[in-house]
């Protein structure tokens, strides 16, 4: 980790110190300052002075009477990451849901009129709202505690002067710890005992590789040769000689002292950072600071950010916010049609009348509330979820669904989220012979998948950076791609399947032994197995789909003599072997096998090659070396070095008490034991000895090695892109790296030229330099990095307040520790199943797959349910204008005594809000996601579902609605029955009410089949009922299209049916709808339910006519991220490489002439490694493509 970022991370920590109120600082400090006694941080301090402030014994550990006094003094070694939300407050916060509250009080008052029909009516759609949202939460939280999980259940300590093995909760500051390979850090340990000791701190600081511990004082601050004195002064990533609890050991063994346990760990620090509240700005009391005005203010901007969040109007994704608005604009909207229809009434409040003129508003009120919107939405996020978690997703908040519909960047990290986690060898050089690559190699672990191609090492010019060339003008042009990339060659200079050589057989040799990692096939769970460090690992699968492993070798024969460890310092590790009779190398030399990092390997080498192709090494050969290191490193890849030596005869240095044995796989620890012990026993004469070895040797190749992207990675960038959301990586990794998976991802182009200067100055950025910029100069930036490596918490934090103070809506994914404060502060925090318990506290959503294009389709998914709650609000919202609109014209409707005559009863309104409503809004919740849904540019979240297209069409419909059922009305009462409208026919049913009671039929059978065929029409706001697939070619789809979503299908069809027996059946049909039988009048609901399917598909027509209200398209920009490349004409070159269209040209020509017959060979999932060279024999497989 770099001196930057482990500075970033400290001053994170500080920051976050200073940012917090005095009673957090305490709260969070006290048992540091307090509890732990350390004159310094113990990283500063010696193993023996951290002892003595924990009044611990190195070499007993702890006694039972100091464990039991720690147990009381410090609280369990646990981490506090949110667990799990109590019953009541899901309960509460169904309940306390805006569209509730206002429902709650409808129900009040209908039960205060003694309407006791209307309020049960609404206490079950209340009970039925709650309950299903309480359910659906609860078992989302259940399903959360099954991936909680402790990841260190148990630890072995020292106490006593015995060993014990304690679960991981009950470990106290002053415990000795043992490690060894494969084990979880119990807590932050003060390490005084390393054997070849690495620990993967990945989750922890973002470090890909290993890191070495070590049991010195010294600190050095990172870039300079000072000793470090003080905390501040260097990360945590560079502290060495300190473990850290959740990281795991991954080479080695060691012990160390417990320092911190639980909250107090590092990764304790970064949980409660990731669960800590910010407090608005002005909210605070303190009068010193701000005046004595401050405590009345602060007090004021408290109360009513308490009342906000009450009223669910602060809180919670856009679309609730949106929706608690619109309950509460209906209830006030409820309030003044009940006094419009007071005052229509002359606010007249007899006795005799007062019960029904209430009975009226309530009826308003009843239609112009949809009392099924909660219970569909939440239905319709339940149905989501439940599809969500059969494609490995978990939701954590039930409303976190809805909000990825309006994603517009997802800030990623780059390790194990959009790479595999795991090392792999992509590529092995060979000098003066071929080159290797590795495709398709989909599991790191199995060797049996993917194959193996080579290609001729040449020799190599400097390629040209085209990104940076261009004229004076700044002209640019389309110009082919330089052969060396291209993707077909003809069939004398391809890749072929590899085959076994002298100097392939070589570099296995030394690649597979000088290894200390383990490859096996475990049969009973047909998989492979590995274990050790993750490049090891790499190398010893390589040579395993040669069939050439350690095991397989010392099976042959050879017999490991001596191993000299890994050290950080010199960077190179090696192991003397002597070779069996029949083997490669000759049988009376030991062999000496090393490897490490090329700049140490290549100064050690003499000799380059094996067999006929080895020759000394020069000058002009090394930088041949490095040239090849650099190639590979550019390309994402981790480079080693490996060779060889013969030894003068046979090795015979043995230290005393040494026992020399076969070091087989499960005799590795005792191998690096054993030469812990060459190097200690001799004192200085260990470090002659390994000198002595590691000198003249000949290098047998280059190894590139990498963590892979996952295959699917690329096409759901591309997916997304294609959706309007663009990607971000944000990784702890180098610079160079970072770039060079972003290129093969499709985060960043390939050919950086297509960028703007600006843009693809900026594209790429170290964390350290991001994070000095002012927000003003992150606000300037024309776009911000797509890239951004080193990255600390802090940086993370700050990219997701940059995008957005530019309105965007973002997502976070992570699966680290250092990841959580990001997921928490993002829009929508998504953690990976496979990652730690910290990060999944603080996410909305958990990816047990840990897969990038489950984010994609968690996407997907959010949108199509987004398109289905704007679908089945249109709905909903419709029915409620027709019914409000038919409701206020009804005030003119007056009978005998003066009282206004409702066209439709109040429970006529409720059963088809409730009844006939919700079910179709159900059917459309159900809806498949429409086939450009990810072509499409993210909803407005200032709109969000109410966009122009919804608002218009409801009152477009709604007034439809309306007016021809009131026209329905009129015609009954007026044109037939001379409008009679008798008496009390708002409360009983009589022969003088028959006229009334046939038009409110007529007018409720109409009112239904309207909004019933309103939900096949809403199935698409755009396109006609009579074809709503573009794409069929069938002459009538109208029932294919409709049946395809069963569900709606027949709930339109059962509501239709329903009309009959509804107003047919004696006693249901009088007392309780206050309608009766009709004969002639169906054909008149019949006639006006055909004008409104008319009336809706001529708005649809005038709407695909003239292009209104259409969704705008996705806004491209220089680069469309996941796409591919065009290979032959890129926009990349200047005006003076023009000249090069004549030498193509004449090269395609005469390659052509030369070889017109030969096929083309095709890897469409390899790259070639071809020469540099635009030369006749380069360009012909480039020119055959490009013609």
């Amino acid at each position: 980790m770099t001196n930057e970022t482990n500075n970033a991370v400290t001053m994170d920590r500080a920051e976050a110190r200073n940012s917090s109120t005095p009673n957090e600082r305490q709260s969070s400090i006290t048992p540091t300052t307090t509890l732990y006694n350390y004159p310094k941080h113990p990283f500063l301090l010696s193993a023996e002075d951290v002892a003595q402030a924990l009044s611990t014994d190195l070499d007993k550990g702890l006694s039972t009477k100091q464990v039991d006094d720690l147990h009381n003094m410090y609280p369990k070694n646990e981490f506090d990451v949110g667990g799990t939300v109590s019953w009541y407050t899901i309960l509460s916060k169904q309940i306390f849901n805006a569209m509730i509250l206002v429902l709650i009080c409808a129900m009040v008052l209908s039960f205060g009129i003694k309407d006791y029909i209307e309020g049960g009516v609404l206490a079950v759609v209340i009970i039925a709202n709650v309950t299903i949202g309480f359910y659906q939460e609860l078992k989302a939280e259940k399903n959360m505690d099954a991936l909680r999980s402790l990841s260190s259940p148990s630890a072995m300590v020292l106490r006593d002067g015995k060993t014990q093995v304690i679960p991981n909760a009950e470990v106290v500051p002053g415990d000795i710890v043992f490690l060894k390979m494969g084990d979880t850090v119990p807590a932050d340990l003060r390490v005084f005992e390393a054997m070849n000791l690495f620990c993967d701190e990945q989750s922890l600081t973002g470090e890909s590789l290993p890191v070495d511990k070590i049991i010195d004082t010294g600190i050095h601050v990172p870039g300079t040769d000072r000793l470090a004195v003080t905390e501040g002064e260097v990360g945590i990533g560079d502290r060495v000689n300190i473990a850290y609890a959740t990281t795991i050991v991954r080479k080695g063994r060691g012990r160390g002292i417990v320092i911190y346990t639980g909250m107090q760990t590092e990764v304790g620090k970064i949980a409660a950072a990731s669960t800590k509240k910010q407090r608005k700005p002005g909210r605070s009391m303190n009068y010193k600071k701000y005046g004595r005005r401050q405590p009345f203010l602060g007090a004021s901007r408290r109360v009513y950010d308490t009342i906000l969040k009450f009223l669910g109007l602060s809180e919670g994704t856009p679309l609730q916010r949106k929706l608690a608005m619109l309950a509460y604009v209906l209830f006030g909207c409820a309030i003044l049609l009940a006094i419009v229809v007071f005052g229509a009434h002359r606010f007249e409040f007899r006795s005799d009348t007062y019960a029904e003129v209430v009975l009226y508003a309530v009826s308003l009120g009843i239609a112009i509330i949809p009392e099924s919107l909660v219970a569909v939405l939440t239905i319709t996020m339940v149905v989501a979820v439940t599809v969500m978690q059969k494609a490995n997703v978990v939701v954590r908040d039930l409303s976190a669904l809805e909000a990825l519909g309006g994603v517009t960047n997802i800030c990623s990290d780059k390790t194990g989220t959009l790479t595999q986690g795991a090392m792999i060898v992509r590529k092995a050089w060979l000098p003066m012979s071929h080159t290797y690559t590795v495709h398709d190699a989909q599991s790191p672990s199995d060797p049996k998948v993917g194959r193996v191609t080579h290609s001729e090492e040449k020799e190599q010019h400097p390629r040209r950076d085209r990104e940076q060339e261009g004229s004076a003008l700044g002209l640019r042009f389309d110009l082919p791609e330089e052969p060396e990339i291209q993707a077909e060659t003809f069939d004398d200079d391809p890749e072929l399947e590899a085959q076994m050589t002298d100097p392939l057989k070589a570099f296995l040799h030394s690649a597979a032994l000088c290894n200390l990692a383990t490859v096996r096939y475990d049969a009973p769970e047909a998989k492979w197995q590995t274990t050790g460090e993750p490049t090891e690992i790499a190398l010893q699968v390589f040579a395993h789909r040669f069939d050439m492993g350690k095991k397989a070798l010392e099976a042959q024969g050879w017999n490991q003599i001596s191993e000299f460890p890994f050290d950080s310092t010199i960077k190179r590790m090696s192991v003397i072997y002597d070779a069996p009779s029949d083997a490669l190398f000759p049988t009376h030399s030991s062999i000496v096998f090393t490897k490490g990092a090329v700049e140490r390997i290549v100064d050690l080498c003499t000799h380059i090659g094996y067999g006929q192709l080895k020759r000394p090494m020069t000058e002009e050969l090394k930088n041949r070396v490095m040239e090849e290191m650099n190639t590979l490193a550019s390309q994402g890849q981790r480079v080693l070095a490996i060779s060889y030596r013969e030894w003068d005869g046979k090795f015979e240095h043995t230290p005393v008490n040494e026992k020399v044995e076969s070091s087989h796989a499960s005799d590795a620890p005792d191998s690096s034991v054993v030469n812990e012990k060459i190097s200690d026993d001799g004192g200085d004469s260990g470090h002659d000895i390994r000198d002595e070895v590691e000198q003249g040797l000949t290098l047998l190749g280059l190894a590139g090695i990498y963590d892979p992207p996952r295959r699917e990675t690329k096409p759901s960038i591309a997916e997304a892109s294609n959706a309007g959301i663009k990607v971000h990586m944000l990784t702890g990794d180098h610079p160079e790296t970072a770039k060079a998976i972003a290129k093969e991802v499709g985060i960043l182009p390939k050919n950086m030229g297509i960028l703007s200067k600006e843009v693809a100055r900026y594209a790429v950025m170290k964390a350290t330099d991001f994070d000095k910029m002012t927000e003003a100069e992150i606000d300037a930036l024309e776009e911000l990095p797509l890239v951004i490596a080193r990255c600390a918490p802090e940086t993370k934090s700050k990219m997701i307040d940059a995008l957005r103070r530019r309105g965007a809506f973002m997502a976070m994914t992570g699966d680290g520790v250092n990841d959580a404060p990001s997921l928490a502060r993002a829009d929508v925090g998504i953690a990976m199943g496979s990652g730690s318990d910290v990060a999944k506290g603080a996410s909305k959503i958990v990816l047990t797959d840990d897969q990038f294009n489950s984010i994609v389709s968690a996407i997907r998914q959010g949108r199509r349910m987004f398109d289905n709650i704007q679908k089945f609000i249109l709905h909903l919202l419709t029915s409620n204008v027709g019914e409000v609109i038919l409701l206020i014209a009804g005030l003119g409707f007056r009978d005998g005594t003066g009282l206004a005559v409702f066209p439709v009863s109040p429970l006529e309104v409720l059963w088809i809000n409730m009844a006939t409503s919700s079910f179709p809004a159900f059917g459309l919740g159900r809806e498949q996601a429409a086939s450009d849904v990810m072509r499409r540019p993210p909803h407005d979240k200032k709109r969000g579902v109410f966009t122009n297209q919804v608002m218009i069409d409801m009152l477009v419909y709604g007034i439809l609605m309306g007016t021809l059922t009131l026209s329905s009305f009129a015609i009954i009462m007026f044109g037939v029955h001379n409008g009679d409208f008798g008496s009390e026919c708002n409360q009983r049913f009589s022969e003088e009410c028959r006229p009334v009671f046939r038009a409110r039929a007529c007018t409720f059978a109409e009112l239904t089949w309207m909004i019933l065929l309103s939900a096949w029409e809403f199935k698409s706001l755009r396109r006609s009922m009579f074809r709503l697939n573009p794409d069929d070619t069938s002459r009538f789809p109208l029932f294919k299209d409709l049946y395809s979503n069963r569900f709606l299908f027949w709930a339109v069809v059962a509501g239709g049916a329903s009309v009959f027996p509804v107003v047919y059946i004696p006693y249901i049909n009088h007392r309780l709808f206050k309608h009766t039988a009709i004969t002639w009048e169906w054909g008149l609901a019949v006639a006006f339910t055909i004008l409104f399917v008319f009336g809706i598909e001529a708005w649809k027509f005038v709407k695909r006519r003239w292009n209104l209200l259409e969704n705008p398209a996705v806004v491209r920009g220089q680069f469309h991220q996941g796409e591919q490349e065009s290979s032959n004409f890129p926009r990349i070159d200047s005006v003076n490489s023009f000249r090069e269209w004549a030498s193509v040209g004449r090269r395609i020509s005469f390659s052509r002439l030369r070889r017109p017959s030969r096929p083309t060979i095709t890897h469409p999932h390899s790259e070639h490694i071809v020469s540099t060279d635009i030369s006749a024999e380069a360009g012909a497989g480039a020119g055959s493509q490009m013609v």
